[in-house]
């Protein structure tokens, strides 16, 4: 990979729409509307005008406006204070500000790692 992973590669603007599937190389900010897919190999940053019913699929997501359809993240997914999220969040690590809007379920896992285990809670004694 090149050495500018997290440099802005792709807008989609204010007042843009686009229908479909999105296939991007690279970091994505959409301030306009999509609907659709949307995967990227870096990060999707959906700005405070941005209005997304589609899944996102991503390294991270960062939410600020609106998005309707499930989130995929392999690292990270943060929700700011002012953004609404319909759908499902599937990531490592979920980052939900104060004033943020979800609705749907959340599944944390660590890459590779087998979902929804949790370790033995050591504190406790046995008792048999």
């Amino acid at each position: 990979m090149n050495g500018n992973k997290g440099e802005m590669g792709t807008i989609i603007g204010k007042g843009t729409k686009i229908e479909g599937d999105i296939n991007i190389e690279g970091s994505t900010r959409i301030d306009g509307t999509v609907t659709g897919k949307l995967v990227s190999n870096d990060s999707v940053t959906v700005g405070s005008t941005g209005m997304v019913k589609a899944e996102i699929r991503a390294r991270s997501i960062t939410v600020g406006g609106r998005v309707q359809g499930n989130l995929v993240a392999t690292e990270k997914v943060e929700l700011q204070a002012k953004s609404e999220v319909i759908g499902d969040i599937s990531s490592k690590s979920l980052l939900v500000e104060h004033g943020a809007i979800f609705h749907g379920n959340s599944k944390m896992k660590e890459a590779g790692g087998p979902s929804g285990s949790i370790a033995p809670d050591s504190s406790r004694p046995n008792n048999k």
